[in-house]
């Protein structure tokens, strides 16, 4: 049982207070650095061996393993010396950064990497800290290097300008607060265990996506409870009920907004090309405030509105799709989007949303665009609207819809708990890690 208690007893130090019965160490007091294995490109391979290859490309910014990274392997045949194998709860940190400071420094926990039948073997971009167990817990250790002030103190241990390099003399130089081992491993287990329920909801998050890829492709082309089907249509196979219709024939409007280069923190809140996100919400931390325009009804956003990324810098952007879901009581839109009106008595304005989002997914509007000056890319308001798509009846739609905006909604939330969750971490650590909260078992 770990009981919580507030400090009340603190000491003036380099690193401002900590409590009475921390020390305050040298990075380099309590731990060795040694580099990894310097390599050619001729000695690694994608190909599966019995030695995987840590990188600086397994590091997510600011730290811990990168989800998703493309694993690296060194050939069989390479001789590589005993102390450059990895063990269950050794720390990484990377020397060299192409990232703009992201990963300088910041440090891998190796936990639960080791494969059946796999050694690890880190590379020179890599340093390991090499520490007495009986004196440093590894997990703590790792989330102190995580935490940002000591994160920016590492940065700025960076040189170079477009590949950063770590000084290792200042790193080992850097102070951090130290708190007793026992107390070390029970903040360890803490913030580990919040880590592992923000994995689990990220894991459910993941389920929940795959179930919506998937329904998306079913119901949007083959729909509900149908045998026959249409083999030659425009759009491919379509069950025989449903039309092939242009855009045009079923909205009301696909209207560009307007460019404001002015702000004003008193002013109309306006969306933007980064207010789209790219699963279909929208984004309610990224817009900008203008000055009111004498025209503002023109493009005033309501809830059912389908904003449609017409211009970007980026290909895969084109086309991103969002649904206005009344996120903001009064808000307008800039011109790199379109806002689209269906025509509600013959369609669903959900149901057109999902079905353009996926023509996005299968990477049409990247291939309708155009290269304007500068480099921007754009889907002419033309072309949008003579995009063929499938056309159920309207019963079906709302039905299809319903099942993938609850599919959505489910999602959403889980964002949101996880949101919560990494709230709720960054505080705790910033207690735990400063003292001012202690625990004790």
């Amino acid at each position: 049982m770990v009981e919580f208690y507030r400090e009340t007893e603190f000491k003036e130090t380099e690193v401002g207070k900590v409590p009475i019965d921390w020390e305050v160490v040298k990075l380099g007091g309590i731990c060795d650095f040694k580099r990894g294995f310097s390599y050619r490109s001729s000695q690694i391979t994608k190909e599966p061996t019995s030695i995987r290859f840590i990188t600086i490309n397994d590091i997510k910014k600011e730290g811990g393993l990168k989800k998703g990274a493309e694993k690296i392997y060194l050939k069989d045949d390479v001789n590589v010396e005993p102390d450059l194998f990895l063990n269950e709860g050794d720390i990484l940190i990377a020397n060299t950064d192409m990232s703009k400071g992201f990963i300088i420094g910041a440090p891998i926990l190796i936990k639960g990497l080791h494969e059946q039948d796999k050694r690890l073997v880190y590379s020179m971009d890599l340093t390991k800290l090499v520490f007495d167990e009986n004196t440093v817990n590894s997990t703590f250790l790792f989330y102190l290097l995580t935490y940002k002030p000591v994160r920016q103190k590492m940065k700025s241990f960076a040189q170079g300008t477009n590949v950063l390099h770590l000084n290792h003399k200042l790193a080992m130089n850097l102070k951090i607060p130290f708190p007793p081992l026992e107390e070390q491993g029970l903040i360890a287990g803490i913030l580990y265990s919040m880590d592992e329920a923000i994995r689990a909801v990220d894991a459910s998050i993941a389920k929940y996506e795959r179930l919506k890829r998937g329904l998306m492709q079913e119901l949007l082309t083959k729909g509900i409870g149908h045998k026959e089907f249409r083999e030659e249509t425009e759009i491919g196979k379509i069950p025989r009920e449903w039309e092939v219709i242009k855009l045009r024939d079923i909205i009301l409007e696909a209207k560009p907004g307007f460019a404001c280069g002015k702000r004003d923190e008193n002013g109309i809140i306006q969306l933007r090309m980064d207010s789209i996100k790219t699963d279909g919400w929208i984004n309610t931390e990224a817009f900008v405030k203008i000055p009111l325009p004498d025209n503002v009804d023109n493009y005033l956003l309501k809830p059912g509105d389908i904003l449609f990324v017409n211009t970007s810098g980026s290909y895969d952007l084109i086309g991103k799709t969002a649904l206005f879901r009344g996120e903001f009581a009064k808000c307008v839109y800039s011109n790199h989007l379109t806002r689209i009106r269906v025509r509600e008595e013959i369609t669903s304005s959900t149901w057109v949303f999902y079905t353009l989002m996926r023509l996005w997914q299968k990477g049409l509007f990247k291939a309708l665009c155009n290269v304007q000056a500068g480099g921007q890319k754009n889907v002419k308001t033309s072309t949008l609207l003579n995009i063929c798509i499938p056309l159920p009846p309207l019963e079906e739609q709302r039905y299809i819809a319903e099942i993938l905006s609850s599919v959505d909604k489910v999602i959403e939330e889980k964002k949101r708990k996880k949101r919560r969750l990494e709230r709720m971490k960054k505080a705790i650590t910033d207690l735990l890690l400063t003292g001012k909260v202690r625990v004790r078992a």
